[in-house]
């Protein structure tokens, strides 16, 4: 009897889910480094955000492009990248969502260094349920 290739419709829930985080994880990631390099210098320039990353200029100017285009940052041609206020929500709740994770992970016995990795894993894929689970357990610990 052949088996049938598709999946389950909970497995390709699952695989959606994924892709859709996937696909999120690079703009949290830039909203929050811009935040954090503006918190810190004041200004956040293409250079800055190339080091901060460790990634290419050529990286850098896409991701931009596309952050201005889905209107979580402006950008002058010469000029510093500057997040809208959509880009300022995103970034601080991408890091709100780090520190939830990084507080479980480190809550269950993570050392500090491991979970600091893991978490940025784990932050773009754990549903608004589950953090506020954990932030209700973190609550009664």
């Amino acid at each position: 009897m052949a088996r049938n290739p598709m999946p389950t419709t909970a497995a390709r829930e699952r695989f959606i889910k994924t892709r859709s985080d996937h696909a999120t994880e690079t703009f949290d990631d830039y909203t929050e480094a811009v935040d954090e390099i503006c918190g810190k210098s004041g200004t956040c320039r293409v250079r800055d955000l190339a080091l901060f990353m460790r990634v290419s200029h050529v990286t850098v100017v896409r991701i931009v492009r596309r952050l201005v285009t889905e209107g979580f940052a402006i950008k002058d041609r010469h000029g510093p990248i500057t997040l809208t206020p959509a880009g300022i929500r995103l970034a601080r709740a991408a890091r709100a969502r780090h520190a939830t994770v990084l507080a479980i992970l480190q809550a269950i016995g993570v050392p500090l260094t491991q979970a600091l990795r893991d978490a940025e894993g784990i932050e773009h894929h754990t549903s608004a349920t589950t953090l506020r689970a954990m932030r209700r357990f973190l609550a009664r610990a």
